[in-house]
């Protein structure tokens, strides 16, 4: 009997919304099923090429356990804590207003769209990356999956500090301005970006971190946005990841049998959705257990 379990992975495109880590963590993206009867034809071991696009989660070894430096916990939860004391705190409220005052005088009429795309940038570089043949540390299946997991973490998280906070926007707008959801997404793609391919380059998590900072900048010369938002958005957007990526090794073991050199019991099938109603495109993973 077969249990199908459907996780939907949203990524909102409506309003969804450093490198000082360096983690400690070597992923073995081997996904070669091996049989007990099998008998190799020579002494050496033949190292196979892993396939972009698998997506058996049945792994001959499971993802160890990702470990982050201290610094690359305390840097983002600081930027959240700014952002929160900017609440109440008087001081760090009229340096907000000073900001916009000195970016308004200079630049009063200056309006850009450009930052709705740039915060997808790093997620789209990293699969561009693969396809180009520059591999990062997980296969297609495993990558999305994290993707996934830190989207749906940033965007549940941002909506419900919108929604308590109800900080008015700098352009007068609306009242959920704090944390910036769009630096919140450009920032949690940047750290996906650089988890995925610091150990191959650091300047790969360098360029997507200057994307991320670029649309929190054009936020506040947008006049859509507070500094205090922009740089709370950015530490929230880092730690969703960090949390997707502390969380799935431990997911991922959940669906791997302990008899690795069994048939696999565990399948996914991956499939692209979009929701009219939120506005959203997502994409639904559907996992096949005997």
């Amino acid at each position: 009997m077969r249990l199908f379990l459907l996780l939907s992975l949203q990524l909102s495109t409506y309003c969804v919304y450093a490198t000082a880590d360096t983690a400690i963590v070597n992923v073995n993206a081997d996904t070669t099923i091996h049989h007990a009867n099998d008998v190799p034809t020579t002494s050496e071991k033949v190292m196979e090429p892993v396939p972009v696009f698998n997506t058996n989660l049945n792994y001959k070894r499971s993802i160890p356990n990702y470990t982050s430096r201290l610094a690359g916990i305390i840097v983002p939860t600081a930027m959240i804590t700014y952002g929160a004391v900017s609440l109440t705190s008087g001081g760090l409220r009229s340096l907000d207003r000073s900001t916009k005052n000195e970016i308004m005088e200079d630049h009063p009429t200056f309006r850009t769209s450009i930052d709705d795309y740039l915060k997808y940038v790093p997620a789209a570089a990293v699969y561009a990356l693969n396809m180009a043949g520059i591999k990062g540390k997980h296969n297609f299946a495993d990558r999305t999956i994290l993707l996934g997991m830190s989207s749906v973490l940033v965007t549940s998280s941002t909506f419900f500090i919108k929604n308590a906070t109800g900080r008015l926007r700098p352009d007068g707008s609306t009242y959920n301005s704090f944390p910036s959801g769009h630096t919140s997404v450009a920032f949690m793609t940047a750290q996906f970006m650089w988890e995925e391919y610091k150990d191959v380059s650091p300047w790969y998590g360098v360029a997507g971190y200057a994307v991320a900072t670029t649309t929190g900048v054009l936020r506040i010369y947008n006049n859509r946005h507070w500094l205090s938002d922009v740089v709370a958005g950015a530490g929230l957007g880092i730690l969703s990841t960090k949390a997707a990526y502390w969380a799935y090794p431990r997911i991922q073991r959940l669906f791997t049998p302990k008899d690795r050199d069994r048939e696999p019991n565990t399948r996914a099938i991956l499939m692209p959705n979009y929701n009219t109603q939120w506005k959203s495109v997502g994409l639904s993973a559907v996992l096949m257990m005997k």
